[in-house]
């Protein structure tokens, strides 16, 4: 039996935050901010094999299962999860104020 994967697509504001937070991280560390990133990254490519590994985002209103989150290396990254596709929608840093959307 063939599986198949989704996709990955991000959101422009998501991928931008990265982008701003490891460039802050990277002041202090340039090391640290290669493996927060590769972690990061890392486990997003593992949502292909399966998205349903996170629970439901307990901040989207109206969830219907499809939103998920999780944190890894105090960052909070939601996505929502589609028949064809992955949509990296927001990250954040664990000590920002959460937003509901």
């Amino acid at each position: 039996m063939v599986s198949s994967l989704r996709t990955i697509f991000w959101d422009k504001e998501a991928r931008n935050y990265l982008k701003e937070a490891i460039s802050y991280i990277r002041k202090d560390s340039p090391q640290n901010a290669d493996l927060v990133k590769e972690r990061i990254l890392s486990s997003i490519r593992q949502l292909c094999e399966n998205p349903y590994r996170h629970p439901a985002d307990k901040f989207r209103r109206n969830n219907d299962g499809s939103y998920r989150a999780y944190e890894i290396t105090r960052f909070r990254i939601a996505y929502h999860v589609s028949q064809e596709a992955i949509y990296i929608l927001r990250i954040r840093h664990v000590s920002m104020e959460p937003k509901d959307y």
